[in-house]
């Protein structure tokens, strides 16, 4: 069984923020290059929409056959899905001819913990 994770930026694997909120403190360096390259990926808007079906996937992760139908080609999702490995936002494995997606721990902590207490 391969396993295609990626090197992933680093987050807690706790509910724990890894950042205080923006509220609270400026951001260090290390900080916002990390959350940047989070919400970067998450800008468009089919990452948007895979990332949001691998995090509702009442399994807690996917089959990429699972949310591959969002208007755009089969290379076109694997590509969306490698950038959202690539910031750290996804975890990936192979099984079989499959790949199945979870979001990565501590990640929707993380950018909640970023975004609290701000008001829109």
């Amino acid at each position: 069984m391969s396993n295609l994770k990626t090197p992933e930026l680093p987050l807690l694997d706790t509910v724990e923020p890894c950042c205080p909120p923006l509220t609270s403190a400026a951001l260090s360096e290390e900080d916002s290059v990390r959350m940047a390259g989070m919400f970067k990926a998450l800008g468009d808007p089919v990452r948007l929409r895979l990332f949001s079906r691998v995090a509702s996937h009442p399994d807690g992760e996917a089959c990429v056959c699972d949310i591959s139908d969002v208007g755009v080609s089969q290379p076109t999702v694997s590509h969306h899905l490698k950038k959202l490995r690539e910031v750290g936002l996804l975890d990936s494995e192979r099984r079989g001819t499959w790949v199945y997606y979870r979001v990565a721990p501590g990640v929707l902590a993380a950018m909640a913990g970023l975004l609290a207490g701000i008001d829109g």
